[in-house]
């Protein structure tokens, strides 16, 4: 354990650090998930949520959780999800 108080502090910021990023990539791995099983059983329209899980990458991004990349390519395999592109 930390003896000293700014140690103690930053024990604590990345703990809460730790848990939003895992909340963002859980969060995005699981509507991932979502959008790939929607997109095989029915030919239903997937923009609404190919737009949410988009805007969560690029929240992730923008705070630091995903890497600019790592996001860059997630969008375009939701992207290439959505159109109804093979391989996904």
């Amino acid at each position: 354990m930390a003896n000293i108080k700014q140690q103690k502090k930053r024990i604590l910021v990345s703990e809460r650090q730790r848990a939003r990023n895992l909340r963002y990539r859980s969060t995005i791995k699981t509507l991932m998930r979502k959008l790939i099983e929607e997109s095989q059983n029915s030919g239903a329209d997937l923009t609404e949520s190919a737009r949410a899980l988009e805007h969560l990458i690029d929240r992730a991004a923008a705070e630091g959780v995903i890497h600019p990349n790592n996001a860059a390519r997630k969008k375009s395999r939701v992207a290439r999800i959505a159109s109804g592109a093979a391989g996904a």
